[in-house]
Order: C-alpha cells, then structure tokens, then sequence
C-alpha cells in the first residue's frame, strides 16, 4: 500500500470518531509512539529495570518520550503509578524550559481535564488526583537530601556538572513505592555517569536517531544537518545518539577535560579574547572561532566561553568580539590574521579604534600549533570554567590528520591562540605526556 493510500485511509477513519474519541485519541501515546519510545519490557517479570536510559539525536523525541512516561506515571496509567516524582534538569530553568512548558513538555502533552497545575514559587507540578513532582538543578545536589519519590525524569544528564554527585543523592531519595524507577533523556556524550549506569545490570538502554523523528521535524533542518554532519564523530553523537570515546590519535583526552572542570575561575590576573575570522562569510563558511580565557594567580589558565560564530559578515563577528573584550574585561583581542591581514584589525577598529589587538599569525601547522597547549591539559593546568560541548567535541576529536568532526577546528583553533598567548608566549613548549 503507498503511503498516499495509507493516509488516505487513516483520514477516513478519523471521519468516523466522534470529537470526544479523537481528543482520547490524541492522547493516547501508544498509538503514535515508536517502539523505542514504548517502556522496554523487562527481561525477569520478577526484577524490573530501575534505571531507562534513552540516547537520542538532536530532536529525536527523547523529551516527548520522557514526558509521555511521567504522564503515565501521574495518572496512574501504568501498573506502578507513582505519586511523588522528581524532575531533574541541567539547571531549573532548563527543567521549566524543556520538561514543563516545553512543545513537547508537560504541560503540552496532556488533555485539558488533566493537565497538572505548575507554581513556579513552589516548584512542583501538581495533577488533579493529588500526584507531584518537584523539580530540582543539577547544580544543587544538596536540593535533594530529604524528599522522598516513586519515580524521576532526569534530561540531559551527559551535561550535568557534578553528575555523579546529584545521581547518588537522588538514589537515596527513590525509596517510595514497590520498584521506584528513573526514566533518563540524553544525547549521550562520553562522560563517567553515562558509561556507569549503561553498565549497570538494572538500566536498560534504547537509541534514537535524530532522522527517526523526521516526520516531525523540518524537512530542511534533515537535510541540512545531514549535509553538514552525515559520516562526522560530531554527527554520530549528535544525530545517532552514539557514544563516541577517544578517537584513535587524538590529541586531548575528556578525563583531561573532565578532572579540570569547575563551576566558576577564581580571580584572573589576565584575560584574553582570541579570534580565528573565516575567510568569507557564507552559511557554508567555515566558523569564525571565538573564545575567551584568563589567566589565575594560581598559573592555570580558564577557558570562560566559548563563542563561536557560523558564517557571519566582518563587521558581525568584530562586534560580537568587542562585546566579549568589554564583557570579560579582557586585556587585548588576540586575532589571527593569516587569511585577512591588516583587514581583520581594520575591521575591528573600526568599531572601536582603542581596542587593543594583538595580531598572530600561524606559521606551523595545526596539529604543531596544538600540540603543547594539549600537553597543557594533560598536566591538568588549563581548567574548563563552565562546560562547552561543541569546542570539547572538537578537541577530543582532533587526530593526527588534522581534522576534528570532518570539519575546520575553528573553535579549536581560537583556544589555542588564547592559551598561547596567555602560558606558552615566549616559554619552553612542552610535548604531550604519553600516558
């Protein structure tokens, strides 16, 4: 049967329902979820999986997938319902953002009658039949010492800062009920909590990939995104929902990263905007790297924000790196200047001609100029104040031939102009350790 005719008969029988069944009927999750948004039948009746876990793509539905699971939950549609539930996002705004008031969050995926009342100042949801979640940051593991759950929707976890610390304390808290159970929504990135619990006996783990929901996304967004990523390590972990671990040949490691990692960098005695400008300015151009970094008291160097452009006119990326200079308090812009010269400072001064810019120019290739600000990382003197995943996914997927998602490493290559310029300018450069 075509997929015209196929439609062509769905239709006709919608004809048939009364409004009161459709309104069921759109609420009514097995009927239009996937299989692998369906809960996963345990393996032993007996034992039934505590932890599930659901890598997806970007816009692969693992937000409508986890959302659809605490609805069942609330309601009591499923043979544990759970009346105390704990909602645990990157931060609380991400869970307001995504989890609740999201297109595909809470409050949008329930019939009127049953939608549950959110207050804001007392940050829970509350349902009709006197079920309630609460919601909770990932950056407050203490938040959640002392409330009690049958059930929890933990989003993005792979992002969480001190996730293995906020994963333990919500164990101690999943007490209630006969098998309290945790639905987990990520794009899966591979940090230490998300390889654990994939190896723990009691997570159950299902894949979806961003082109499994395409008929719910925007024909152009799959197209372009396939353009862009198809056959990439980004677009493997981006789209596929794969986990991708070192790249054979890499120059980082993520544990460098990882063990490194801080909230916020202490007092910095200098502060440095570097910049990497694409040679044109297209949607197809290459990016214009931006990123900023300090130096502490304690002689390690912070990377502060990574804030990179995509195929942006001169005058566009000079405005965004002089805001950076102003914001962070920086000392000078450093900026590369093989490809535009004396144009790229032209530019800048031309929105503010008292901008301090220091001109470098890259005489050896990348993976040269790379090599001793990874040896840097590697004896744990440079520290991530915040996390960037795209600028760490470029770094751990930097090898030997140069490349870094199959794309120019323009993110990549602004850090290691700041780095040099803040640790290694006129000093002994180091080699990376073999470890």
């Amino acid at each position: 049967m075509s997929a015209s005719t196929r439609n062509g008969t769905l239709n006709q029988s919608l004809r048939c329902l009364s409004f009161e069944q459709l309104a069921f009927l759109k609420t009514h999750w097995a009927v239009w979820a996937r299989d692998d948004q369906l809960p996963p039948e345990p393996a032993d009746p007996a034992n039934p999986w505590r932890v599930w876990l659901i890598l997806g793509g970007r816009g692969a539905g693992k937000t409508r997938t986890g959302a659809e699971w605490i609805r069942a939950k609330a309601l009591g549609l499923t043979a544990a319902p759970a009346m105390r539930i704990a909602l645990v996002g990157e931060t609380l705004g991400e869970v307001r953002r995504v989890m609740i008031e999201g297109q595909s969050g809470l409050l949008a995926i329930h019939a009127e009658s049953e939608r549950p009342h959110y207050e804001s100042s007392k940050q829970q949801l509350t349902w009709p039949n006197g079920a309630v979640a609460q919601i909770f940051s990932a950056d407050n593991a203490d938040s959640l010492r002392g409330p009690q759950f049958d059930a929890a929707w933990c989003d993005e976890i792979a992002k969480w800062r001190d996730g293995e610390q906020v994963w333990d304390m919500l164990q101690f808290g999943l007490r209630l009920g006969n098998a309290p159970q945790v639905v987990v929504t990520t794009t899966p990135r591979p940090v230490a909590l998300l390889q654990k619990l994939m190896g723990d006996i009691s997570c159950v783990v299902t894949h979806a990939a961003t082109h499994d929901n395409a008929a719910n996304l925007a024909p152009s967004f799959i197209a372009e995104m396939s353009r862009r990523y198809a056959g990439t390590v980004l677009g493997r972990q981006e789209l596929m929902g794969e986990i991708i671990t070192e790249q054979q040949g890499a120059l980082w490691r993520r544990d460098w990263i990882e063990t490194a990692r801080v909230r916020a960098a202490p007092e910095l005695t200098r502060i440095v905007v570097a910049l990497d400008p694409p040679v044109t300015a297209t949607a197809a151009s290459d990016a214009c790297g931006m990123v900023v970094a300090g130096l502490g008291a304690d002689r390690r160097a912070y990377v502060l924000a990574d804030c990179t452009l995509q195929g942006r006119e001169p005058h566009v990326w000079a405005r965004a790196a002089i805001a950076l200079y102003q914001d962070y308090k920086a000392d000078c812009i450093v900026a590369e200047t093989n490809q535009g010269g004396d144009l790229v400072v032209s530019v800048l001064r031309q929105i503010d001609d008292a901008v301090p810019v220091k001109q470098v120019r890259a005489t050896r290739g990348k993976w040269l100029r790379a090599e001793p600000v990874a040896a840097l990382y590697a004896e744990g003197r440079i520290v991530h104040a915040g996390t960037f995943d795209r600028l760490e996914d470029q770094m751990c997927c930097f090898g030997a031939d140069g490349l870094s998602g199959g794309r120019s490493p323009d993110r990549l290559d602004a850090l290691v102009w700041a780095i040099t310029d803040l640790m290694l300018s006129g000093q002994a450069k180091p080699s990376v350790r073999q470890l």
